[in-house]
């Protein structure tokens, strides 16, 4: 049989090409490995993150992506879970950076907070530990061990999409794909490996200096309220590059590493979300290596936990559940696409944010490979 487009990797980037190109009519199938998606895409905390991304390509890749996730919750009966991201500062020198974030054209409908108002928009808050904040409308949060499922199904229900999970990619050398159970033939393919550095085109991959990230993150029992929106904290700052290259970061950097240094060290910040059965998804750390090791530290979850209860006034709910995440992630790319082929093209998104920016990214691939 014979497809306008193969994609390699049934991850949410791998899901976002397959979108856009079917949106086009075209043939496609999607090949993984795996019985169903397992890795990052469905190990994170499913916020589709605009506020804080890098200003320009990122940017307006993050603005699009949001608008296709809203097209697909209508289309696909995705439910959002959170509207928005509240940033609960709990130092003067983070309320700085997002007084100057604020001034800049991305800030667009977001606006800051008095302490009095951060702890109005969230309950549950310890208003002691809070000195002003900052709210953008933007952000969207999904449950992603569920969505990436969902999202299979409408592409292969509402647009004929065909899925081959189990199987292996082994070579490509187009029109013709090998893979552990047979080939295919193709006019373009995409390969979206995810953190898979070394089966698919490795010495394209090496090139940009790509490495594991792992993480850790935890589910915590229903805390008996509601977040009104996805919510982040002092540390997040640091992790976000639109906040992040604002001046006064240096500051904020300076004094966190006075008084959390571990947690700086091993990459910790603070993001919670809400899903739908009242349990709280917080985390996350990052550490790198080629191969990180698949063991979940309990002083790094520590750490973790220290930082939600600071904020909520030592209330920790029980944990329900730990685990760890690899993904993809190269100091000087948020992103990339390269060309080993004429008719293939490699996308690695290196940052963490495919569900943030992969449906922009996914169309701009595909026109890349099919015309404008």
């Amino acid at each position: 049989m014979q497809y306008d487009l193969v994609v390699v990797g049934a991850g949410i980037v791998g899901l976002a090409h397959a979108f856009a190109a079917a949106q086009r009519g075209l043939r496609v199938v999607v090949i993984d490995r795996d019985a169903q998606a397992n890795g990052a895409s469905i190990r994170n905390f499913g916020l589709v993150v605009v506020s804080g991304q890098e200003p320009g390509l990122s940017r307006r890749r993050a603005e699009r992506t949001r608008a296709a996730w809203l097209d697909l919750a209508e289309k696909a009966g995705i439910e959002i879970l959170h509207r928005g991201k509240l940033v609960a500062a709990q130092r003067p020198e983070a309320l700085a950076v997002l007084e100057a974030f604020s001034a800049e054209a991305d800030a667009g409908d977001c606006k800051m907070l008095t302490a009095s108002e951060v702890v109005a928009h969230q309950p549950g808050l310890d208003a002691s530990k809070i000195v002003g904040g900052f709210y953008s409308p933007f952000e969207l949060r999904v449950e992603s061990r569920e969505v990436l499922p969902k999202l299979a199904s409408f592409l292969a229900e509402r647009h004929g999409v065909e899925f081959r999970f189990g199987v292996a990619v082994t070579a490509i050398a187009p029109p013709s794909v090998e893979t552990s159970h047979g080939t295919l033939r193709a006019k373009k393919v995409v390969v979206c490996p995810g953190d898979d550095l070394a089966t698919l085109y490795p010495e394209q991959v090496s090139s940009y200096g790509v490495r594991r990230c792992k993480l850790q993150m935890l589910r915590l029992a229903n805390p008996g309220f509601k977040l009104s929106s996805a919510l982040v904290s002092d540390l997040s700052l640091l992790r976000y590059a639109g906040y992040a290259a604002m001046p006064e970061a240096a500051s904020l950097r300076r004094r966190l590493q006075g008084e959390v240094a571990p947690a700086l060290e091993n990459g910790v910040h603070l993001i919670v979300v809400q899903s739908a059965d009242g349990s709280l998804v917080i985390g996350d750390s990052h550490h790198y290596g080629p191969t990180p090791d698949p063991f979940a530290s309990e002083a790094v979850d520590a750490m973790i936990l220290a930082e939600f209860a600071k904020l909520f006034g030592g209330a920790t709910p029980a944990v329900q559940a730990r685990w760890t995440g690899t993904y993809a992630s190269a100091s000087n790319h948020e992103s990339f696409r390269d060309a080993p082929h004429e008719d293939v093209r490699l996308v690695m998104v290196t940052s963490g944010t495919g569900a943030s920016t992969g449906f922009a990214i996914g169309e701009e691939t595909v026109a890349d490979l099919f015309g404008a």
